[in-house]
């Protein structure tokens, strides 16, 4: 499915298990900088929304709630990604109210969570760059736990690919994302089977798909 499709079926999907001020919060929250984040950073990565949670709802340091425009939530990862748009109400804003802002952010960090935050412009206008700077975030829990000293460059860029997707990856989707041909993609991940990196996922006389291996197991 392309991504009007899948995007409709994310959104309905929170909907139908919302209720109260969460349900409206989504149905008024979510509007054209979110979809946009959506479209041209998040869908072009992987392609669906799994363990992406948008208008989440969290404990405020005052007692009271708050949403997170997004929150990419897998066991032992929290991250918050916010889209912030530039109009008169954020012109308007007091000194007070952006104080406060901050002392949010600051307080989501110390509840333990990662927080990425792109203008809309930035969402726009440099969509690369952003999906570049979610990779890294993403990609920095796999160097924090994986010993990858022994893997070439390749070899790494394709581990860190299959663990962003979260599922069986295919040669396919390798050689569009290094520009690669199919006969060096092939020859990496058969590299990758034999370190135990890997394993495949489908296929018997020619492998299809592939899928961490024992040795990259992590709590994600």
């Amino acid at each position: 499915m392309g991504f009007e499709e899948e995007y409709q079926n994310f959104l309905n999907v929170h909907f139908q298990v919302r209720t109260g001020e969460r349900l409206r919060r989504l149905q008024e929250g979510h509007n054209q900088a979110e979809m946009l984040f959506l479209k041209q950073v998040w869908w072009p990565l992987f392609f669906h929304f799994k363990y992406l949670h948008p208008e989440y709802e969290v404990d405020d340091f005052k007692d009271g709630k708050r949403y997170l425009d997004f929150a990419y939530i897998r066991p032992g990862i929290r991250i918050c990604i916010e889209v912030d748009g530039y109009g008169p109400h954020l012109k308007n804003i007091s000194r007070w109210q952006f104080s406060d802002n901050l002392e949010r952010q600051n307080q989501l960090v110390i509840d333990g969570w990662t927080v990425v935050r792109f203008s809309y412009d930035q969402v726009s206008e440099k969509p690369r760059r952003c999906q570049q700077i979610v990779q890294q975030v993403i990609g920095q829990w796999l160097g924090d736990e994986l010993d990858l000293t022994s893997l070439s460059i390749v070899e790494k860029e394709v581990i860190r690919l299959v663990v962003r997707k979260g599922e069986a990856i295919f040669p396919k989707e390798v050689e569009k994302y290094l520009k690669l041909s199919d006969k060096t993609v092939r020859n990496v991940l058969t590299q990758l089977v034999d370190k135990k990196m890997l394993i495949p996922a489908s296929g018997i006389k020619r492998v299809r798909s592939y899928r961490l291996g024992d040795q990259v197991k992590r709590p994600i």
